[in-house]
């Protein structure tokens, strides 16, 4: 085994049932939603069959249009590393060239890889009616398309989790599959997360923290190991597609990187 593969498998992780459901959530119960109203937003997503990103790897990806991302989210016009080159000229292509939903949904299901992200720019679908909450019919529709092709699909939400209807759908994504990351904007932010018990939680970090660190509530943030580490990328990592107990944090980057550092050092 690799220095690289000991290194991210010594990185303690709990499948969902044990770590998120019977710890936590002993009434959560596993199901796919299904017969809701479809009155949803026509919003696009680009998918792209195979990255070019190095740090990505050679997998699938999609960019779900900008208005996905909910105001909940602090680097939103402000920080955001997708604002950057060149990713924002992917981003500001989406409503033109990007699929609707039961387009996207079919194309993961029989054109992914194995491994796959949504969203390396975007967020989860908007609710048409309530601009703060997921669109459970959609989300439902791609864990569904995910399970069906027997893919492994993972992304990261900034929906403010104060809401139960968004704490339900993520709970219902990573019991079925499908991982759905937390988004903390700190690392005081990040124990709130990971204190709701519904889904493993990642980080912004200040821009110079390149070693892993610990919580104000002492638990184990752990650099992304594809951005200290050469010769690692999401493919080969996997570690935002397991359901573990460490926290995974990404130091600040982007043209904007200053103002996520702002945002990263509010303790």
């Amino acid at each position: 085994m690799s220095e690289v593969n000991k290194y991210i498998t010594s990185i303690p992780t709990l499948g969902l049932h044990s770590t998120f459901k019977h710890r936590r959530f002993p009434e959560y119960g596993v199901k796919l939603l299904t017969n809701i109203n479809l009155t949803e937003l026509n919003m696009k997503v680009r998918f792209t069959k195979v990255s070019s990103n190095r740090k990505v790897g050679k997998m699938t990806v999609t960019t779900t249009e900008r208005q996905s991302c909910p105001d909940a989210c602090p680097f939103k016009g402000n920080g955001c590393y997708a604002d950057g080159f060149p990713l924002a000229g992917v981003w500001n292509r989406v409503p033109d060239e990007g699929h609707d939903w039961d387009t996207l949904c079919d194309r993961v299901e029989h054109e992914a890889t194995d491994v796959w992200r949504h969203n390396q720019a975007g967020d989860c679908p908007k609710d048409k009616h309530n601009p703060e909450l997921i669109d459970a019919p959609k989300m439902s529709r791609l864990v569904r398309a995910n399970k069906r092709g027997n893919k492994k699909g993972m992304t990261y939400t900034h929906y403010d989790m104060a809401h139960s209807h968004n704490r339900d759908v993520v709970r219902n994504a990573n019991s079925n599959g499908f991982t759905i990351n937390l988004s903390g904007n700190n690392l005081s932010h990040a124990d709130d997360l990971f204190d709701l018990g519904i889904a493993p939680v990642t980080t912004v970090l200040p821009i110079d923290q390149m070693t892993n660190t610990t919580t104000p509530k002492g638990r184990k943030v752990v650099v992304c190991p594809a951005v200290i580490k050469d010769d690692v990328s999401c493919m080969t990592c996997k570690l935002c597609w397991k359901q573990r107990d460490a926290i995974v944090g990404f130091p600040a980057h982007g043209n904007s990187k200053q103002k996520a550092n702002g945002v990263a050092n509010e303790n």
